[in-house]
């Protein structure tokens, strides 16, 4: 588990390390075991009032695509030196117009053991085709949990902290 200490580092290195202009702003700097994920705004595109909503989303993902392959070159530079001393993968995102669009992510394998009860609840995801398999069925019920469940993983997140602050502050502490 990394601090808010440890986050608040890595961001502030990710915003001094970024190239001036790359995003209109920082918006998230998101890290876990293997990647860090870094999210920034960028200018919507000025379609005028007439356009439609569709046009208008068609729009913002051209403006996503036009970015990453713009920023490649630059975002790639950061991604490593921020690869090599964090020693965590580097993902990139956008949010453009209240649309996020995430680049290449880290997508990584879960061992776990599941009893009856649990694997039938992933089959009736399979069979009523909200997935095609145990692990997208999985990662389904994941997010599912993430979104409503926010504030108590919020408090958890915040325990675990703590208790990893008493655990430095220990007889074993150098």
């Amino acid at each position: 588990m990394i601090t808010t200490e440890q986050k608040e580092a890595l961001r502030g290195w990710i915003a001094g390390r970024l190239p001036e202009g790359l995003f209109v702003e920082l918006l998230d700097v998101t890290v876990d075991r293997e990647e860090i994920t870094v999210i920034g705004r960028i200018p919507e595109p000025d379609l005028g009032a007439e356009a439609s909503q569709v046009e208008r989303d068609e729009a913002r993902l051209g403006r996503a695509a036009e970015f990453r392959e713009r920023t490649r070159d630059e975002r790639i530079a950061v991604a490593r030196e921020a690869e090599r001393r964090f020693g965590r993968k580097v993902s990139w995102g956008v949010e453009v117009g209240g649309t996020q669009v995430l680049f290449t992510t880290v997508s990584a394998p879960v061992m776990t053991r599941l009893r009856q009860p649990e694997r039938q609840v992933l089959d009736t995801l399979i069979a009523g085709g909200v997935a095609r398999s145990r692990s997208e069925a999985l990662a389904w019920c994941v997010r599912l949990v993430q979104r409503n469940a926010d504030d108590w993983l919020g408090e958890l997140r915040e325990s675990l902290e703590h208790v990893q602050r008493v655990r430095e502050q220990g007889p074993d502490a150098a």
